[in-house]
């Protein structure tokens, strides 16, 4: 008996992966069509995610475009979207909300850099709950007989490194973003 390591990396991998979801909903400047994917729209009796009532595209750098399928959505879009604290004030021509991206100040780029901190914070807790329960499965093994107390060591120290490298990782990311929303 031994720890599940692909379960482990997939968990791991996991963290990792929402983390740079995350990042990418943050504002730098530069528009993307994932800086809408928090918003949620009012739309036949429920509350559904904006690429569910339109096509969003990025047409330049700095504006995304929002293409309302339904004619009757348009109010409901441009309502989500002001209502998401995200700072964005379409435009509203048709069916088509255009959203200029604003230059973003000083002050809010460092709001940025601090919501990532947040996040990545956030990543590295996950990656040490992982690591706990890889951990508690190695100690449970030990208990009940099943892995000698050297693999128990050994396993120990793979579960630490998996846990060591993810942590690793979610740095680099978190420097990376942080350098493109500082950039000027």
């Amino acid at each position: 008996m031994s720890t599940d390591y692909s379960d482990l990396q997939r968990r791991m991998e996991g963290a990792i992966n929402a983390f740079k979801h995350d990042l990418a909903s943050l504002r730098t400047g530069r528009a993307s069509s994932n800086l809408l994917d928090p918003i949620h729209v009012q739309a036949y009796g429920s509350s559904m995610p904006l690429n569910q009532v339109a096509t969003v595209s990025v047409p330049e750098p700095r504006m995304i475009s929002v293409s309302v399928w339904d004619k009757s959505m348009v109010g409901a879009v441009d309502r989500a979207i002001r209502e998401s604290n995200l700072g964005f004030n379409p435009i509203v021509d048709g069916t088509n909300l255009r959203i200029p991206l604003p230059e973003l100040n000083e002050q809010r780029r460092k709001e940025l850099v601090k919501i990532a901190h947040t996040y990545a914070e956030n990543a590295k807790v996950a990656a040490r709950h992982v690591r706990r329960d890889g951990m508690d499965a190695l100690k449970k093994a030990e208990k009940d007989g099943d892995i000698s107390q050297d693999d128990q060591r050994v396993q120990s120290d793979k579960v630490q490194k998996l846990t060591d490298d993810t942590i690793s990782q979610i740095d680099s990311l978190l420097a990376g973003k942080e350098a493109e929303i500082m950039q000027v």
